[in-house]
């Protein structure tokens, strides 16, 4: 007997939390997987509706962010049925270019419910810093060392993307409430 292999689409880059959910996810179904990087949920959404993807994986609600704003935005614009949900106790990590000193930094960026979740943190840790919304937390770091963010930005992102990215974790844990638990939706094509 040939084992199926399903295509996940996710709202997030190699590193991201959905990138964890959906291997999860995939684990425990007993499913083999191709993932699809959609980055964002729009992107996972629209897959789905042109059936590039059999489903899809994105957060939707977070013990600290609350309701992630950019997936019910998606979500009003797509005809999809939910099938499935999991929780996943995220945990942010703080990432640089290898080198780069804590009091250099003049930015952090990452995805606007990342920030949310480590707000207290970052106001805290880096009062001047600017803060900036990205589309997904691993791309930042991919974008971080590709040189499309300037040297002196941090990133907000786990722990996987400063390994597959080359980048420095200056702080882990730094999630303002633990534990730091999302809720990720498995959808499919109605």
């Amino acid at each position: 007997m040939v084992e199926q292999k399903i295509k996940i689409g996710l709202s997030g880059d190699a590193g991201s939390f959905s990138e964890e959910a959906a291997n999860l996810y995939s684990y425990r179904e007993g499913f083999k997987v191709d993932l699809v990087y959609a980055i964002d949920m729009e992107g996972v959404l629209s897959r789905l509706q042109k059936e590039e993807i059999d489903k899809g994986i994105f957060p939707v609600v977070n013990s600290q962010g609350g309701l992630v704003r950019q997936a019910f935005d998606a979500m009003g614009r797509h005809h999809f049925k939910v099938i499935d949900e999991l929780w996943l106790e995220v945990q942010q990590c703080l990432l640089v270019l290898p080198g780069l000193e804590r009091n250099k930094i003049t930015q952090v960026v990452s995805h606007p419910q990342a920030l949310l979740q480590c707000q207290r943190y970052l106001q805290r840790a880096f009062p001047e810093a600017k803060l900036v919304e990205w589309a997904d937390t691993a791309k930042a770091g991919r974008d971080l060392k590709a040189g499309l963010l300037p040297a002196a930005s941090a990133v907000v992102a786990p722990a996987r993307a400063a390994s597959l990215y080359g980048l420095e974790i200056l702080e882990c844990n730094i999630q303002d409430m633990r534990p730091n638990l999302t809720t990720f939706i498995i959808v499919e094509k109605i």
